[in-house]
């Protein structure tokens, strides 16, 4: 636990990537808000991400762009020149986030506990997590509000949107809607392109209009068009069309998301709707849609226990799996039978 936690007022987040542990880790930060409602907080956060919390209530957002190279550690350090936080936590195990946390002034730098503290995090910080079961990257996440003696609870989320958002929204999805996001961070993640079109074709046959997301990546957009190209019946395509805010604007409006592990899968949790996890490469109890358990295809812990030979809670935490093929072990027919539980059809 925080020592002297009664006197805590300044508390320094370090978050940067990616869309989906950002989403984990806005529940967290609001839990914090609650129980210390007049700490000040600021969470230093990437270019892309700070699109979908920059007008978070009561949070300043600092933004590290990766891509400017080392600019980026002399800017953000600059901004923070003069400053010292009560604790910082440090909530990203990637070298770069570490390297930066150099540059954050703190009493008290918070990071993972020893075993899952990777990239050798655990030199930047001066206070480790206890060592922790906890599952899923979110309820590991937890973990830090615990350290601050924040009582667990249900995640929760209260992103701001703005009408404009939600008028987009309204023009673009009906209450009959159902989104796909096809493309994951690793094109291995993703399903097959057929298995889409005939999804999608089912779909639009049981009276449902079909929403294609996605980001403005040049693969993203391309396997789109190819689905698109390649279904009988019209579908909607807004993949690279849309802000972080949009999305989750028609995210919110739609009755169902279907997705691999990517960030689309998440902001929908946040905002209340289902999602039908596709996850054939990483554990969905871990990095699967949080509140939608019941509705993911998981056909990593079969293959996991194959590959490696032991049960699954004898494997590594983040441990993930290769192979182009294993998202065609994922069958339309799994998939209808979830969307058919939650969308009343037979």
């Amino acid at each position: 636990m925080l020592s002297n936690s009664q006197a805590l007022q300044h508390i320094c987040i370090l978050r940067l990537s990616a869309i989906g542990d950002v989403c984990h880790c806005i529940s967290v930060v609001q839990s914090i808000q609650r129980h210390y409602p007049k700490a000040s907080i600021t969470w230093i956060c990437g270019k892309t991400e700070s699109g979908l919390i920059s007008d978070l209530p009561g949070v300043e957002v600092l933004v590290f762009d990766k891509r400017a190279g080392f600019k980026a550690y002399r800017d953000l350090w600059a901004q923070l020149r003069g400053r010292r936080f009560d604790v910082l936590l440090h909530m990203q195990l990637a070298l770069r986030a570490s390297l930066l946390s150099l540059g954050i002034k703190a009493t008290q730098k918070v990071g993972f506990s020893w075993k899952r503290a990777r990239e050798a995090q655990w030199l930047f910080t001066n206070r480790k997590l206890r060592p922790s079961q906890s599952m899923h990257v979110l309820d590991q996440f937890a973990e830090f509000a615990s350290f601050l003696d924040v009582e667990k609870q249900a995640p929760s989320w209260n992103i701001p949107l703005s009408s404009s958002d939600l008028d987009f929204a309204k023009k673009t999805v009906t209450e009959r809607s159902v989104v796909i996001c096809p493309s994951a961070s690793n094109v291995e993640r993703n399903w097959l392109t057929q298995d889409y079109v005939s999804l999608s074709d089912w779909l639009s046959s049981l009276g449902f209009q079909v929403v294609l997301c996605g980001s403005p990546a040049a693969k993203e957009v391309a396997l789109a068009e190819t689905i698109q190209a390649s279904c009988k019946q019209p579908l909607t395509n807004i993949v690279g069309q849309t802000s972080l805010k949009q999305l989750t604007a028609v995210l919110r409006r739609t009755c169902v998301v279907v997705a691999p592990d990517s960030g689309p899968a998440h902001i929908a949790t946040t905002q209340g709707t289902p999602v039908v996890g596709l996850y054939a490469h990483s554990n969905p109890k871990r990095t699967g849609p949080y509140n939608s358990q019941d509705y993911v295809i998981d056909v990593y812990t079969a293959e996991a226990e194959k590959q490696f030979g032991k049960p699954l809670e004898h494997l590594a935490w983040a441990t993930r799996l290769k192979g182009k093929n294993l998202m065609s072990k994922i069958k339309l027919e799994q998939v209808q039978d979830k969307l058919k539980s939650l969308l009343s059809t037979s």
